[in-house]
């Protein structure tokens, strides 16, 4: 079988996880072997956070729409359980954009469900 040489690829792969790492602090950005783990590490911790983000946003759609409703008088879970024995469904996340920007139709809203 013939031999395979596989400089060309290493010196590839080297410079490409090389560029990725550029603007990280001391080894991480010069030495392979620490650039690569960091690269790892940075890939697995955005993975995650993409997960988190989605949590976090969610829970600032309830804390805007709790603040409006404390305007009016009625908790959060009372609205939500009722909104949903009524079988209005419209998300949190339009919710928290109607009580933010659209506060008359929010209250038309509410009226509805109380």
């Amino acid at each position: 079988m013939a031999r395979v040489k596989k400089g060309v690829n290493a010196l590839k792969t080297r410079r490409n996880v090389l560029r990725a790492a550029k603007g990280y602090r001391f080894r991480r950005s010069t030495n392979e072997r620490a650039a690569y783990e960091a690269l790892m590490k940075a890939g697995a911790y955005a993975f995650a956070h993409r997960r988190d983000k989605k949590g976090d946003r969610r829970s600032l759609a309830i804390t805007k729409i709790n603040a409006s409703l404390d305007a009016q008088g009625i908790s959060y879970s009372k609205f939500m359980g009722t909104m949903k024995k009524k079988s209005i469904i419209i998300d949190r996340k339009i919710l928290a954009e109607l009580a933010q920007y659209e506060p008359t139709t929010f209250d038309r809203l509410v009226a509805q469900v109380k």
